[in-house]
Formats: structure tokens, C-alpha cells, sequence
């Protein structure tokens, strides 16, 4: 049930497929759902009675299924993985110099990643030196759980783009990249993993099987966007971190408003920030309608997300009419919902529409993880401000210009997004101000979906 609950409090960040395995002393009992059109919950309660076990995994994805299943040389395990492989294809073709190699799962029509690390584990002597050698040849991230009958070998990316955290509870440990699982499940936080470290989690305890590296690049995105409010990750709680991003906006501000609001639902703890430091009350002038459409992007036509979109905000027109409304959401990615939020608030006699987005203008498509994998950059919102200010030649472009709060370039395009999506004023929060709120060091954060700096 554990393994149930707390894979369940993993459901905002996933809309495909959901997936359990558990040991239960002789084999592995495995279920694997389309969560799509449903909840987590409604696809897996039913067949929880017939399930036995006391160690098991779970995940949620938006990619491959999972976990899977594996019987090798090592022995039998499940595997799960959470991150983005840039040269799958090229580790694939390695892999084939061994004529017995071959892949049995797919992925959308591709190789499924998981799989794949599964091979990379299985061409090494020990389990151990499978999860570095995965580390060693993956080029973008790779957060691995591999369940055995021993115990459950937990391996953290090599630079910790995201986070894997230890709960305990009197007779048990549970591994987790959301702390906010922990507390209704009656555990408490007891370690989180170092970038590049690798644990075997067993009914024991923690044994060390690979020491952290010295080097982190952390996805700032967790803070600012999909991170749950109620977790935490290297010492700085998601809301907390969203409080102290707003204040800060709203010290760089000095617009006259009659209400702050945020966009549903990560926008919202920038608000309240932003509303406690500039004394403007804090209001909700629409309710995000969650009982059927939780996710905008969960119906695979392109049309029908549009409408979901459109259909899951209801305004408050008593609350609207004739107001000053200023609006914080965690980011502008494509700005097509927003710019129909705010013709939605139009519609309704809003005076004026003021955003402020809680990170800086996205200019690059995120390389390490996969939750914007489906975004080509030209559809970026500040790319599609560049090409209107300099055409579609962008190859040769000076983009720090465009990074630069400072630059004539960055206003240009920032107000040419603003007229795109009909605002009265539109700013970005700028980089340095975001890292001080999550507050663990520059140094630590990637930051390349802004800035384009690899690390």
C-alpha cells in the first residue's frame, strides 16, 4: 500500500502510463496502466488485493511504460528510470556489437529507454558497476531504482538533475523523488542522495554502494514549476522557495493593482509572495476546474488539449470587472494559454492584465530532462519574438543579448511578446533574483533553458 500511496502522490508529474512491481518472496508482480484519461488511483485499486509483497517500486511517466521486469545474469530485478537519454541510439548500436543483444520493448516507435539500461547494467560483472557504467555512458540524465530480492539499489543521475530522497519509518525505508510522499505515509525524511551516489536500500538499511561526486546541476524548473509544493529538495521546500520568488518580483516592481492572483497551479505560491511583500490583497478571479480535467495536456489531440485549456479555467466575473489584475504564473513556455487567459479576462471587463512570469524568458528547449521534449524551440515564445524582431535566421544570433535584463534586445523582446498576448505589462524575473529564492548556490542550479550554458 505504501508503494500504491506514494507513487500516486507522483501523479503531477506524469499523464501516460503508470506502473507497479512488487517482490513477493518468489517472483515479481507487475501491473502496468494507461493513466491518460484516468486517475492513477482507479486503474490500480482493484487488483491491489490480489498483490503481495513487502519491497516494490513504482512510477509514473510520460514516456516509456514501467517499471519493467527483468531476468539476466545478474539475476531477476525491476527497473525504473527517470530522465533523458540524448545518445540512445548510439549506446544501442554499441550494444549490438554483442550479436546476442536485442530490444524487446518500444517506446512510442523507438527504442524504450529503460530497456535500454537494463542492457547497459546486464553487459557488467555486478549490478554496481552497471549503474556506473550507465552513469559513465549516458549523455543527458538518468535516475535509476532497481529492485532485487536483496533490497532496492537506488542511483541518482550523475549530476543530481533531480532528486531521490530517503524516508524512514519504524520497519521500513521508501526512496522517493517527492518528499511530499512521506508525511501521510508516516515516513520521515532521513537522507537524501547525493549527485552520482548509489544506495542499496534493504529492511537494514542504507548501505553506500557508490559515494556522491562533487558536482551538481539540479533542475531549477523543480522550484519554479512542477515540483509539489509540499516537498523538498536539497534543504528548500517548493512553496517556501515560491514565496520568497514573488517577494522578490514584487520589490522590483511598482505597479499600481487592485488584486495579485496566480495562474493555477504552480502560480499561485508566486503570488502569494509577491502579494505579501507588496501589501495588494491576493484573489482568485478564476478557479481552476479539477474534477475531470486536472492536466490540459492529457487528451492526445492537439484540438481537444486547446479546449481542456480553455474549458478548465472559470472566471469570477464580480471579481474581474473593472479591476487592475496582476497575475503570476511559473513560466511562459509557448504563451498560447495564456494569451487565451487573458482574452478570457477581457471578455469578463477586466481594466488591465499585468503578468509576471516567475523565471526568466525560456529561450532554449531543456536537453537533460524530458518534460519539454515535445516543444520544438521556435515555438518558444521569446524564439517566436526573435524571429518577428530579426527574422528567421537565428543561427548566428548573439542569444545573450536576448538573456540580458540590461540589453536593448531583451526589452525589444519582451514587449514584442507582451503585444502577442495583449497585456498591459509583462515582465520576467531575472536569474539571479530566482536563484537566490530556491537558495542552495548558482553554482549547483542548471539554469540552460534560460541561458543556453551547458554544464
Amino acid at each position: 500500500m505504501d508503494v500504491y500511496f506514494g507513487t500516486d502522490y507522483h501523479s503531477h508529474l506524469g499523464t501516460s502510463r503508470g506502473g507497479m512491481a512488487i517482490w513477493n518472496g518468489k517472483t515479481f508482480s507487475k501491473l502496468i496502466h494507461n493513466i491518460e484519461n484516468t486517475q492513477f488511483r482507479t486503474k490500480f485499486e482493484s487488483e491491489l488485493s490480489k498483490i503481495r509483497g513487502h519491497m516494490g517500486v513504482g512510477c509514473i511517466s510520460d514516456t516509456e511504460p514501467q517499471p519493467l521486469t527483468v531476468r539476466s545474469r545478474l539475476g531477476d530485478y525491476a527497473i525504473s528510470t527517470v530522465g533523458r537519454i540524448n545518445n540512445l541510439d548510439a549506446i544501442a548500436d554499441k550494444a549490438f556489437s554483442n550479436k546476442n543483444i536485442h530490444f524487446l520493448e518500444t517506446s512510442k516507435g523507438g527504442l524504450n529507454p529503460t530497456e535500454l539500461v537494463s542492457v547497459i547494467i546486464d553487459n557488467e560483472n555486478t549490478i554496481k558497476d552497471g549503474l556506473l557504467k550507465a552513469q559513465e555512458l549516458i549523455q543527458g540524465s538518468c535516475s535509476i531504482l532497481l529492485l532485487t530480492p536483496q533490497g532496492i539499489y537506488a542511483s541518482r543521475d550523475k549530476l543530481g538533475r533531480t532528486p531521490l530522497i530517503i524516508g524512514k519509518k519504524e520497519g521500513s525505508y521508501c526512496v522517493s523523488l517527492e518528499s511530499c510522499a512521506f508525511a501521510n505515509l508516516g515516513y520521515r525524511y532521513n537522507y537524501e542522495l547525493g549527485p552520482g551516489e548509489i544506495i542499496l536500500l534493504t529492511p537494514d538499511g542504507i548501505e553506500r554502494i557508490a559515494p556522491p561526486g562533487d558536482k551538481m546541476r539540479i533542475c531549477a524548473f523543480l522550484w519554479v514549476y512542477y515540483g509539489y509544493p509540499s516537498s523538498t529538495y536539497e534543504g528548500m521546500n517548493v512553496e517556501v522557495m515560491r514565496y520568497r520568488n514573488g517577494a522578490a518580483m514584487a520589490k522590483n516592481d511598482n505597479i499600481e493593482i487592485d488584486m495579485v492572483a496566480g495562474v493555477p497551479d504552480s502560480g499561485v505560491g508566486h503570488a502569494i509572495g509577491y502579494s505579501n511583500q507588496s501589501k495588494v490583497p491576493f484573489g482568485r478571479p478564476f478557479i481552476k476546474y479539477t474534477p475531470t480535467w486536472s492536466r490540459s495536456f492529457m487528451p492526445k489531440d492537439q484540438g481537444i488539449r486547446k479546449l481542456v485549456a480553455k474549458m478548465k479555467l472559470m472566471p469570477i466575473p464580480e471579481l474581474i470587472y473593472d479591476k487592475r489584475l496582476l497575475f503570476c504564473d511559473d513560466s511562459i513556455v509557448r504563451g498560447t494559454q495564456m494569451r487565451e487567459t487573458v482574452e478570457l479576462l477581457y471578455k469578463c471587463n477586466a481594466r488591465e492584465v499585468h503578468i509576471r512570469s516567475a523565471c526568466p524568458p525560456i529561450l532554449f528547449s531543456c536537453k537533460y530532462l524530458n518534460f519539454s521534449i515535445s516543444r520544438s524551440v521556435m515555438d518558444l515564445a521569446a524564439r517566436q519574438a526573435i524571429i518577428e524582431l530579426e527574422g528567421k535566421e537565428q543561427e548566428y544570433l548573439d542569444m545573450d543579448a536576448y538573456f540580458d535584463p540590461a540589453a536593448e534586445k531583451y526589452h525589444r523582446m519582451v514587449d514584442c511578446i507582451s503585444k502577442r498576448l495583449k497585456l498591459t505589462t509583462l515582465k520576467y524575473q531575472n536569474i539571479q533574483d530566482m536563484i537566490a529564492a530556491i537558495g542552495i548556490g548558482g553554482d549547483k542550479v542548471c539554469t540552460y533553458c534560460w541561458n543556453g550554458k551547458e554544464s
